[in-house]
């Protein structure tokens, strides 16, 4: 395989011999990268003084998990932890098709978009997009679409990642 060579073919067919690795041409030079296989997104509201019933409220969508500080709930592997403050949560579908930026939009569409109600949220709260990405090994890239980051700018949104390797 020619790999960081200077190949005469457009990178479809590559990627297709490849099984669909994500490849990237710089100066007529194929570079072959990890596939990110999962993206996962979480709006969070987090705050000593939320009530995650007025933030349903106010965003018009039911949480996925709310929680007041103290209460103890598992995780998804099962361990319990204790909430260290309350808390708002609303989860994207985790799916293995589509990247970061579908998780993030899918996430806020059915929101409001009105500034005064994301300005009041992030005067009192602590407001972030968690995403997780799952890359299975080597090296992987990410971007987001213009019209994803003013989703999130517009909002006054955090962006918080974090990566997870092969065997995480």
């Amino acid at each position: 395989m020619n790999i960081g060579r200077q190949l005469p073919c457009s990178v479809e067919p590559i990627e297709a011999a490849l099984g669909g690795l994500r490849t990237l041409i710089v100066h007529g030079i194929v570079w072959i990268m990890a596939v990110i296989s999962r993206t996962v997104a979480t709006l969070r509201i987090m705050g000593d003084d939320l009530d995650p019933d007025e933030v349903t409220r106010l965003l018009g969508v039911e949480p996925t998990v709310s929680a007041l500080a103290g209460d103890v709930h598992p995780t998804r592997s099962g361990r319990k932890v204790t909430a260290r403050t309350n808390s708002w949560l609303l989860e994207a579908e985790a799916v293995s098709s589509g990247g970061l930026d579908d998780r993030i939009a899918d996430l806020l569409a059915p929101l409001p978009s009105d500034p005064a109600v994301w300005r009041e949220l992030s005067r009192h709260f602590r407001c972030d997009v968690f995403c997780g990405l799952f890359v299975d090994g080597g090296n992987a890239g990410a971007g987001l679409r213009p019209e994803v980051l003013a989703m999130l700018g517009e909002r006054g949104l955090r962006l918080e990642l974090d990566i997870y390797g092969g065997s995480d």
